[in-house]
């Protein structure tokens, strides 16, 4: 697929990928979530890149949310679906698509999110493994302002868990606005940086973690989605127990070498 709607580069075993439509400030529409499905699709099986940095392109924000413009579009040119439950719930279906590829991908991920970060901006940052934000973010859980559910595109799974649940709870009910302090005060941003800065810290960091075994960066990730899906503790213990004992074991077998690519 010819990607229009983002960009991609690799630098080494880095990759960078860009929300580019900044004149809609990366507004989610049909074919940026055609393409994005394509890209985390290709990346279930590439293993010559190790991590993601995902950004969002111009000055106004890393992405405002759904393009209501095209989905009315869309829902004018097909009356037949729009009044279907069937076709609602399938359309519902491929928007989140994009983020379950997004955890399935081996590569940690590293949303650096600058400005307007808002309803599906906001789940592409929270789905993200690792979040680095600008002074000037506002993110938004935008769903309940629409007048659909506040719980939409896996913020009912993952903002409890990353910021608790009352504010998580207090975010999807009042659609209200979160600053760089406040999300760093609850955790749904790792460190805040001056906008000029974000880019080169972001950077830093994923090119540190590129640095690791490939194979210990997919089986960490593997094993924070498994605690994320609900396995208790001994459950989750012996899974990392497997996993380093399947590390060591490449390490001790004299495969160092194979092990870091």
């Amino acid at each position: 697929m010819t990607y229009k709607t983002i960009k991609y580069k690799v630098e080494e075993n880095l990759g960078i990928l860009t929300l580019n439509r900044p004149a809609m400030v990366n507004a989610i529409n049909r074919q940026l979530t055609e393409e994005l499905i394509d890209f985390w699709q290709h990346r279930q099986t590439d293993h010559s890149v190790k991590v993601i940095l995902l950004r969002g392109e111009g000055d106004r924000g890393f992405c405002s949310g759904l393009d209501l413009k095209d989905i009315q579009a869309m829902y004018q040119a097909d009356k037949e679906m729009a009044q279907s439950p069937v076709g609602v719930y399938q359309f519902q279906r491929r928007l989140s698509l994009m983020f379950r590829l997004m955890r399935t991908a081996p590569q940690p991920i590293i949303a650096a999110v600058h400005g307007a970060a808002i309803g599906g901006g906001l789940s592409l940052a929270y789905t993200s493994d690792i979040r680095l934000s600008s002074d000037d973010v506002v993110f938004r859980a935008q769903f309940i302002n629409l007048g659909v559910g506040g719980a939409d595109m896996g913020s009912s799974y993952f903002l409890w868990r990353i910021v608790g649940w009352g504010k998580a709870v207090e975010m999807c009910l009042t659609g209200n606005k979160v600053g760089a302090n406040e999300a760093l005060q609850i955790g749904l941003v790792n460190h805040v940086y001056p906008r000029e800065e974000l880019m080169p810290a972001a950077k830093k960091m994923a090119t540190a973690m590129a640095q690791k075994s490939a194979l210990a960066l997919q089986m960490t990730k593997e094993a924070f989605n498994m605690s994320l899906n609900g396995m208790n503790y001994e459950y989750m213990v012996s899974m990392e127990d497997r996993n380093q004992t399947i590390l060591n074991l490449a390490m001790t077998g004299g495969i160092e070498t194979t092990l870091q690519k």
